[in-house]
């Protein structure tokens, strides 16, 4: 009874404290006639700023066979305008004291500029100037074909591994668009015109499709200024967003196969199909992942890795996609262990799960793990950034960032157990398993 008290009590008390630990985080935001959205946040904390714009285009608005477009455009992004030389880019902003990136994803492309707050008018014209006239010539697109190509080589296909999440997607899905993956195929990208990718240009990366969103070091007034004067006569896109209403079928029964690659050690990939990011069983599912492999102390790390040293790393990732996606566990068997030896542990791992409820302790700390992790993605100007972007975008509603760790926190023990009951079952999972090219028969 005294134990029980105690465990009550640390909850709370635990609870409290990271729940005391969150800061409301203020913006305003509001739309330009041509359907930009922008969102502004002070910061006053250090002298600098970031500039993200997000774009709802990713690899699920491509068509299959014109796949790896939206990747090709975060890379043909950085080729310059009229007003800003060809290779210029990067040079302009980190001789100005700042850094830049972009990614591409299933769902979005994302740029992102952070500089000295004194340099922010730099980051507005140079952004600007990309959604307005981007270089689409036949020497840039000539260019980054080589760089994609060449970048698919060494991250996928010359890579230990490389290819899981392309093999993956692709026996999960039949019919999505999420069936392959953002980098593409360097075959489309050879086969399409230079007509094909200045269209997809007009047609995705205009302003009534993005977000622009800044953080920092900035004056409401002056920052509203300088928007309306970089990004205010920038034309609104004409052409029919392309959003893709495909639903992929309900599986019912396991997908299994083999793959051989070039690598020295066995791994095992289990991708079960969960709901969307943002709905109720999404967040339990990321609480049972922070269970099943969220730090050494975690149920599938501190048994396949440390207590049988069956695998050297296991882990489980719930993608957070904007159609439903998949839940994954992945393992890679030890030296002389086997992909049998590890998959069997993970299936007695959930199963266990969805036996038994989890205790209060490690209900507490996977509360606590999952809360630090949602405040430190909004510690820095570009994070609070970013996750406003993101929030508006795919949700409408950017106070997610403060109100979305409340669905979390409002996921209980009972949820857990429902979701690995209900998603986590052999009939709705895809299995692969990583050998080497040495054991080809």
């Amino acid at each position: 009874m005294e134990k029980r008290i105690y465990q009550i009590f640390l909850f709370v008390v635990l609870s409290l404290g990271t729940l005391t630990a969150q800061v409301n985080i203020k913006f305003v935001e509001y739309d330009l006639p041509n359907g930009l959205h922008v969102i502004l946040h002070v910061d006053k904390s250090a002298p600098i700023v970031s500039q993200v714009v997000t774009y709802h285009v990713g690899s699920k608005n491509e068509q299959p066979d014109r796949t790896g477009f939206a990747h090709f455009f975060e890379h043909l992004m950085f080729e310059g305008s009229p007003n800003i030389p060809r290779g210029e880019f990067f040079k302009m902003v980190q001789n100005a004291g700042g850094s830049l990136n972009a990614f591409t994803n299933f769902d979005q492309t994302t740029y992102f500029i952070t500089l000295p707050s004194n340099q922010l008018e730099l980051a507005m014209w140079m952004e600007s100037e990309r959604m307005l006239q981007l270089k689409v010539d036949s020497i840039g697109v000539e260019t980054q074909r080589k760089v994609v190509k060449e970048e698919r080589k060494q991250s996928l296909e010359n890579r230990p591994y490389g290819t899981i999440l392309e093999k993956t997607m692709e026996h999960a899905y039949k019919v999505h668009p999420y069936r392959w993956t953002p980098i593409g195929s360097a075959q489309y990208i050879d086969q399409a015109t230079y007509d094909e990718f200045y269209q997809f240009y007009k047609t995705f990366y205009v302003p009534n499709n993005a977000c622009l969103s800044i953080a920092g070091d900035i004056d409401f007034e002056h920052t509203k200024e300088l928007v309306q004067k970089y990004y205010g006569d920038i034309p609104k896109g004409t052409g029919e967003i392309y959003r893709p209403k495909i639903v992929e079928p309900q599986q019912s029964a396991e997908v299994r196969d083999t793959v051989y690659d070039n690598i020295q050690l066995p791994a095992v990939i289990q991708a079960y199909h969960m709901p969307a990011q943002n709905t109720k069983d999404y967040y339990a599912l990321s609480m049972l992942t922070t269970l099943l492999t969220g730090g050494e102390s975690s149920r599938l790390s501190k048994r396949l890795v440390d207590k049988e040293k069956l695998a050297l790393v296991a882990q489980s990732i719930p993608f957070n996609l904007e159609d439903p996606s998949v839940f994954i566990l992945f393992a890679i068997a030890n030296f002389g262990k086997t992909n049998d030896d590890v998959e069997a542990v993970i299936n007695e791992e959930v199963e266990k799960v969805k036996a038994e409820q989890i205790s209060e302790n490690e209900f507490i700390k996977i509360r606590n793990q999952v809360e630090t992790s949602f405040i430190e993605k909004n510690s820095t100007v570009q994070g609070k950034a970013m996750q406003l972007g993101n929030y508006y975008v795919f949700f409408n509603d950017a106070n997610l960032i403060n109100s979305e760790i409340g669905k979390y926190l409002a996921v209980t023990k009972e949820d857990i157990q429902r979701v690995a009951k209900v998603y986590l079952t052999k009939e709705n999972r895809t299995v692969l398993y990583y050998l080497p090219k040495s054991n080809v028969q």
